[in-house]
């Protein structure tokens, strides 16, 4: 069996081999390993009176930027 490299892979890359290759633990293990590495930003507070419209613009965004073709 070859060594596959991970680190060699875009993040698309990454999350097709993993979805095609799903008994493949190291591989989920690198994609998630990524995942966590990404910089989380705070859409909103739970107190915010925008919180609804801001909740469903970080939604359409992230729903957008899948349909695109960038979104992981």
């Amino acid at each position: 069996m070859s060594s596959v490299d991970y680190g060699a892979m875009s993040d698309q890359e990454l999350r097709h081999y993993f979805l095609t290759h799903r008994d493949d633990n190291a591989a989920l293990q690198a994609y998630l390993a990524r995942r966590r590495e990404r910089p989380r930003h705070v859409i909103t507070a739970i107190d915010d009176p925008d919180f609804d419209d801001k909740i469903q613009n970080a939604i359409h965004q992230q729903i957008a930027e899948y349909q695109s073709g960038r979104g992981d």
